[in-house]
């Protein structure tokens, strides 16, 4: 028996009933009844008698039925029993839907008492946390997992009430119906399926409202300015100038002429009050313009940018325009807003090169605040802690946080699955190192593949996974193979050398066609990247959202690709020497061969990119600021640069001091001397750190 397409368009939800009736047959039936109907079946083609199930075999079934009595209502004419053939149990379809029967939508429709009914349980695992809250209702949930309480088996932290989710699948429909946490729609509908939860096969019901999208077609045209200043009324526009309507750059619900707002003829960007009111409510300004004039010959001020950040219920409209106007390193300034400089920094001992072993007992710690500040000390220096050891220890961490519950090669890495990491919860701990590093001032990642950024964050969106993105496993060559194959035969072989980890995917299946290899090797890659690693996934997501890096992510993705996905620009002398900023001494007589020192200071950094030199710019880097990359958030302070005139210029070094990214150059006489001195102070430096 099969679902039949045409018909589900009058499917409403299960205590809604709909009958259909054949007048010329004196017949009439609801159509669950039909379909949940142990004995009768779909014989006929789908214009014959019901939607293929004939008049006579309805008659038959009727008469089978009258005889049976419900285990309910104790009354005759049960049509459904349960599947299990041992039980004799009969009901009607109302009955058995008040008294815990589930009935499966799927080829056979089979139906199911409350005594043998298909049940959910929790992981093995322990760190799925209990729900609060049903995810569509948002009414509290009782957090045990039953007939009336259905959970998703994608992310297994999203709790639903069952008349909660089946009103959901009748109005999302089975384009559009998937967990409304983790977005799974794949493993999320097979599940519902089997705890009987209906999905028509058809659009969404908002699709399906006669011109419901006829408001898109039209471009709002009118002057919403308290006084319009247009002779020709609100809804002239001109092509160009002072009385051309310009709309919301938000909403675009709002329009103004450029001369009633006050903006000059050039100006494209405006907000109305309602949205401008909306954005500053989350703390941010935008360049909006009032409907007064303003003074001749005074310029306009932009408000200043009081906070880029938004929350994930900010306008999906506002989140895109802001995505454009701001940086992944603006954005990550604002996060760092919230590490606290008045609490006690949190103490980091690092032994040798363990900088792991001390990173993952810093946040097992019971103590541990992620927004306190770090103070690191390295037991084989005699510094005390300061921002300078920092930056080492975060650069060092990432390094060694590609080799644990990563996989693939250098720059395009996977996570792997790891039993043992899951038990440990290491997917959670290094989620949370790396936010940890991105706002305390650690080094762009630049190691994810790009599979895993959009398996993270669904950018760039509908982009099909392929082979490639399973990266260098030991089955990759098998699954080419299989995409390879130039006959029947050949993938029947390709398959049998990869049977048992198919039968694992649940990818073994009969295959008739040559083309059937296109859909196998996309469920396999699926199967490989995603349905495998979602319990992974969940807890390295639960880990990136400390501080808030998760979710500033996902709403500009765009913005973080590169950071995540790309090394960092190589160091070139003319970024180096941008990077400084050059402070003279307030002495005029100095300034003169202060200035000099930065002629030679820029020439020692083109012989270091160029190879000249003993000492590479990265090197440089590391001397002054104690990192070799410029942080992703950028050094705060900025580095500086300042000069010190000594007695003896032959014998004078430069100076560094990490901790406030500021290095002093001597004053020399000459480029050959400032050369050697600087390649002595950071060739000591390297070797003092090697050891």
């Amino acid at each position: 028996m099969t679902m039949v397409n045409e018909h589900t368009h009058m499917i409403k939800p299960p205590y809604q009933k709909v009958m259909i009736t054949l007048k010329s047959h004196e017949l009439t039936v609801h159509y669950f009844c039909l379909l949940m109907s142990s004995g009768v079946y779909q014989r006929g083609e789908e214009n014959e008698g019901i939607y293929g199930f004939l008049v006579d075999d309805i008659k038959q079934e009727v008469s089978r039925s009258y005889r049976l009595k419900c285990a309910v209502c104790k009354k005759n004419g049960a049509s459904v029993g349960c599947y299990i053939k041992s039980c004799r149990k009969m009901v009607h379809y109302p009955c058995g839907k008040q008294h815990q029967f589930i009935f499966q939508f799927t080829d056979p429709f089979p139906s199911y008492c409350k005594n043998h009914s298909p049940t959910q349980s929790l992981p093995v695992s322990s760190c799925v946390s209990e729900p609060l809250s049903c995810s569509v209702c948002l009414d509290p949930i009782e957090a045990v997992l039953s007939y009336s309480v259905l959970k998703c088996p994608a992310c297994h932290g999203s709790w639903f009430h069952r008349d909660c989710v089946q009103n959901q699948a009748h109005s999302a429909a089975m384009f559009f119906f998937r967990c409304t946490l983790c977005n799974n729609k794949d493993m999320f509908q097979q599940e519902m399926l089997r705890m009987g939860i209906h999905i028509p096969e058809r659009d969404a019901a908002w699709e399906l409202e006669e011109n419901a999208y006829g408001e898109l077609l039209q471009v709002y045209q009118h002057c919403d300015a308290n006084k319009c200043l247009s002779l020709s009324g609100r809804t002239n526009s001109s092509r160009t100038g002072w009385f051309q309507i310009l709309r919301c750059m938000l909403c675009g619900s709002r329009g103004t002429h450029r001369k009633c707002a006050s903006l000059n003829a050039f100006e494209t960007d405006w907000a109305c009050e309602d949205c401008a009111a909306a954005v500053d409510a989350t703390g941010t300004s935008l360049p909006r313009h009032t409907d007064s004039p303003q003074p001749a010959g005074q310029r306009r001020s932009r408000s200043s940018k009081r906070s880029l950040i938004l929350t994930p219920r900010q306008s999906p409209i506002v989140c895109k325009r802001y995505c454009t106007l701001f940086s992944a390193k603006e954005i990550l300034q604002e996060l760092a807003s919230q590490i606290s400089q008045h609490h006690p920094s949190m103490p980091v001992v690092v032994s040798g090169n363990k900088v792991l072993e001390a990173a993952m007992e810093l946040v097992k710690r019971s103590d541990f605040k992620p927004s306190h500040a770090l103070a690191v000390r390295f037991t084989s220096s005699k510094r005390i802690p300061s921002p300078g050891n920092t930056r080492r220890f975060l650069s060092l961490l990432v390094q060694q946080l590609q080799n644990t519950i990563f996989e693939g090669p250098d720059g395009a890495k996977n996570l792997t699955l790891d039993a043992q990491a899951l038990r440990e919860d290491v997917y959670f701990d290094v989620g949370c190192l790396l936010s940890l590093s991105l706002i305390h001032g650690g080094p762009p990642l630049g190691f994810f593949s790009r599979a895993l950024y959009q398996h993270l964050f669904n950018f760039p969106r509908d982009t099909p996974l392929t082979v490639e993105d399973m990266g260098n496993t030991g089955f990759t060559d098998k699954v080419k193979k299989i995409q390879e194959s130039r006959s029947l035969e050949e993938l029947r072989e390709a398959m049998q050398s990869a049977s048992e980890y198919l039968e694992v995917a649940g990818c073994m299946r009969p295959v008739d066609s040559l083309s059937d290899k296109d859909t196998l090797v996309e469920d396999i890659v699926s199967f490989h990247l995603i349905t495998r690693m979602q319990l992974p996934f969940q807890r390295f997501c639960e880990g990136l959202k400390i501080l808030g890096v998760f979710d500033q992510v996902q709403m500009f993705p765009g913005a973080f690709v590169s950071l995540f996905c790309s090394s960092p620009d190589k160091l070139t002398a003319e970024t180096m020497s941008a990077l400084f900023t050059v402070k003279f001494s307030e002495q005029e007589e100095t300034t003169g061969k202060e200035s000099a020192v930065v002629t030679f200071w820029r020439h020692y950094l083109v012989e270091c990119e160029v190879g000249r030199c003993a000492t590479s710019l990265e090197d440089v880097l590391i001397y002054a600021t104690s990192a070799d990359v410029v942080p992703a958030i950028g050094f705060s302070p900025n580095p500086t640069l300042s000069f010190l005139n000594p007695l003896d210029p032959a014998g004078a070094f430069p100076k560094s001091q990490p901790s406030s990214n500021h290095l002093v150059l001597p004053v020399v006489p000459s480029y050959q001397v400032f050369k050697k001195n600087m390649e002595y102070a950071v060739c000591q430096l390297t070797v003092m750190q090697a050891i």
